[in-house]
């Protein structure tokens, strides 16, 4: 297993959190009004997502590896395709933002998946990555709860 290929989908890994987190934050005063009982569960995943990128920088600085830390172009673009939109939608923005979130959980635990199905990672990055997809997946559950919720 080469280092530099782990290292590699690590930060890819890295960045795609950091989409995250960029992501969650433009939520933030947006659906509360609406919907503040899922303020607590919101709140917890953005703290997930903190931790996530701090283990995911701890691993690569450990693989002697430098952290691109910092949100993807892709990322960017896709916030920013949000935003125009919202400036469109028909519904409320809130119910949008939010099957936007669900959405972007649905790219980031693919992306996982590829990186643990890519053969790239050593055991202890394979093992950390799969925990990060089960807490993904758990995330992703919860938000698609919350898009049923506000359904009703």
């Amino acid at each position: 297993m080469e280092t530099e290929k782990t290292v590699s989908v690590l930060n890819d890994l890295l960045q795609i959190t950091n989409d995250r987190i960029a992501g969650f934050e433009k939520v933030e005063g947006k659906v509360w009004e609406k919907y503040p009982e899922i303020k607590d569960e919101y709140d917890r995943m953005i703290s997930q997502s903190k931790m996530m990128k701090n283990e995911l920088i701890n691993l690569i600085t450990e693989k002697n590896g430098t952290p691109h830390d910092s949100p993807s172009v892709a990322g960017s673009l896709h916030r920013t395709w949000i935003d125009i939109k919202n400036s469109f939608t028909i519904g409320t923005i809130e119910e949008s933002t939010l099957s936007n979130v669900v959405f972007g959980e649905k790219a980031a635990m693919e992306a996982y998946q590829n990186a643990l199905n890519s053969g790239d990672l050593c055991p202890k990055s394979f093992d950390l990555v799969t925990e990060q997809l089960n807490s993904l997946k758990l995330s992703y559950n919860q938000f698609r709860k919350i898009e049923e919720y506000k359904n009703n």
